[in-house]
């Protein structure tokens, strides 16, 4: 039985350029049920950072509803529900951390919410555990890496304990050794903690990873289901301007020369046993 989380119903979203009005979405909808994975793919301009940012309320919908466990965005007094059940991590970590020591920056988040002292404390000590922080809980946020700054931006989300994170393209500004700490980071709290994930990003290899993945082009839905379903729809997402992960680019080549390789392999450990299976005594 499905337990929705976040629901789009309709969604219409107008901004304003220099240009004049520019329509985002039109008649959008969407389901992200409790405890998923869910990446939101799209290049830039498909309209996958506005749609993160109408989960916690920091845009309204000009048409339609958004729900955030049954709860309208558009009803003011339910803002502060709505944003202690979906916390957003941003790309760039220096622009979420306002403390000079680990731990204080934590701590903000719960403060704001009235938490008691002695519940902060657990808190604090709890999400820099959960994302392997609690050794740095005494640093200078400034003189951590990037990686590691992003994970002290996910312990302060932690901290206020939502059901729901959306990352906004949170790799964006690392290098691969971050980009995989905070990989590893949100994995493990939706297989171990069952928080809700919603991951923003153009990076196919981490959109691989999740558990489904919806594929956004000027401000529409194009795909939406598992890795292994949507990352077989190659010349759909080259359409609009993606590519897939290494893996299935690999497989797609050796079937345009007559190899039978089956497109869905994803892992690389997966897809290098496809291959030594297809050629297992082949003269290669």
């Amino acid at each position: 039985m499905k337990d929705a989380l976040l629901r789009v119903e309709d969604l219409d979203f107008v901004y304003d350029s220099d240009r004049g009005p520019v329509k985002v979405f039109e008649s959008l909808s969407l389901e992200i049920d409790r405890g998923e994975f869910v990446a939101v793919l799209g290049h830039n301009g498909s309209g996958k950072s506005t749609l993160a940012k109408h989960f916690n309320a920091i845009l309204l919908p000009a048409g339609g509803t958004v729900y955030v466990d049954g709860m309208s965005t558009a009803d003011e007094e339910l803002l502060y529900e709505i944003r202690r059940r979906v916390g957003m991590v941003f790309q760039n970590p220096d622009n979420q951390i306002v403390a000079n020591i680990v731990e204080e920056d934590v701590a903000f988040g719960p403060e704001n919410l009235g938490v008691p002292s002695a519940e902060i404390r657990e808190r604090v000590n709890d999400a820099l555990r959960t994302v392997g922080m609690y050794g740095y809980r005494e640093h200078a946020p400034h003189r951590l890496s990037g990686g590691q700054k992003q994970r002290v931006a996910i312990a302060g989300i932690l901290a206020m304990k939502p059901e729901c994170i959306v990352l906004d393209e949170p790799t964006a500004m690392l290098d691969p050794t971050g980009r995989e700490e905070v990989m590893r980071t949100i994995s493990a709290l939706n297989r171990e903690s069952g928080v809700t994930i919603v991951l923003i990003t153009h990076h196919m290899d981490e959109a691989a990873r999740c558990a489904r993945v919806v594929v956004m082009d000027s401000g529409k839905i194009i795909a939406d289901g598992p890795p292994k379903s949507v990352f077989t729809e190659i010349e759909l997402l080259r359409s609009v301007g993606l590519a897939v992960p290494q893996t299935v680019e690999l497989a797609y080549s050796l079937r345009q020369k007559g190899f039978d390789l089956p497109l869905n392999c994803l892992d690389v450990e997966e897809c290098a046993q496809a291959v030594s299976a297809l050629f297992a005594g082949r003269k290669v």
